[in-house]
């Protein structure tokens, strides 16, 4: 079954306020045995902007949805011309303070795992690793008829060489790598098919409206179920797909943490949420565990 698509969420009056005291989050990390599950905040700080956040994306932007990218030959060819130009600027992002904190706890042996419901690879690319990505990633493809996956920066070359020339200038990029351009900057931009089979092309990634794969979905319970706590970093939780977790997590009497300047669908939930940046809080937590976080030029070692 396909979920209904979430989109938006609106708090309401009974929630807890959040706090700049993010000692509960050290203490629990000193314990050891913490989940994390990241969200689109964790990568603001990357340059790669959030859905819902202050200058999120749906303020200007609706995410494609699973049943239009495979019912609309012309919403393909938008999603895939923006896409394209997206995934350059996609590319070029770096971790930032956040993803390099986490990537120390899980050194430091501080962490169970990770569990990320973004698409941009930016933990892995910091040094975590088995990183679950809930929604999938950005620098795969996959076909919808024979079932092919492929390298992202293979369908890349093959969209420049039936596009020469394409370089509009975007008005922004969303946490999915859409970029925004009009119907006359996408024009008659050229979609290539799967090269085995001739079917149609998507981002190894969810889309709005499709539901996450249920073993992957098992695979994150089971990884709830083993943790001592679940530590959430820049998600609102709006989506079922993130805040089945943190409900899952509480059912089973254990700590939820957040760290999310805006309240969150999870609040209710959680012992305490830091209204912080997350790069400032984690660099600070880091600190007072006394585990070192590698420096933006240091090499990133696993």
């Amino acid at each position: 079954m396909r979920m209904r698509p979430t989109l938006s969420w609106v708090p309401d009056g009974d929630l807890p306020p959040g706090t700049t005291d993010w000692a509960p989050v050290a203490e629990a990390l000193a314990g050891g045995g913490v989940l994390v599950l990241s969200g689109a905040g964790i990568s603001t700080e990357s340059g790669i902007p959030d859905y819902r956040g202050e200058g999120g994306s749906l303020s200007r932007h609706t995410p494609m949805t699973y049943q239009e990218f495979v019912s609309d030959p012309r919403a393909r060819r938008r999603y895939w011309a923006r896409s394209h130009l997206g995934w350059r600027v996609f590319g070029r992002a770096r971790p930032n303070a956040g993803h390099r904190a986490v990537a120390a706890f899980a050194r430091g042996g501080l962490l169970s795992g990770v569990i990320t419901q973004n698409v941009d690879g930016l933990h892995q690319a910091a040094g975590s690793e088995d990183v679950v990505e809930l929604h999938g990633s950005l620098d795969r493809v996959v076909c919808l008829s024979c079932g092919t996956f492929g390298a992202r920066h293979e369908l890349a070359r093959r969209l420049e060489e039936a596009n020469p020339g394409f370089a509009p200038t975007a008005a922004g990029i969303n946490p999915d790598g859409d970029a925004d351009l009009t119907d006359d900057q996408v024009g008659d931009f050229q979609v290539v098919p799967c090269a085995v089979c001739g079917g149609v092309l998507k981002p190894d990634v969810v889309f709005f409206g499709e539901a996450v794969p249920p073993p992957r979905v098992e695979s994150c319970r089971a990884a709830v179920r083993e943790a001592a706590s679940l530590l959430v970093l820049g998600s609102s939780l709006t989506v079922m797909s993130g805040l089945r977790f943190v409900r899952q997590a509480a059912g089973e009497g254990k700590p939820v943490l957040i760290v999310n300047r805006d309240p969150t669908r999870g609040d209710r939930w959680a012992r305490t949420r830091v209204a912080l940046p997350l790069g400032r809080a984690l660099t600070e937590v880091a600190a007072r565990l006394d585990v070192p976080v590698e420096d933006p030029g240091d090499p990133v070692t696993g």
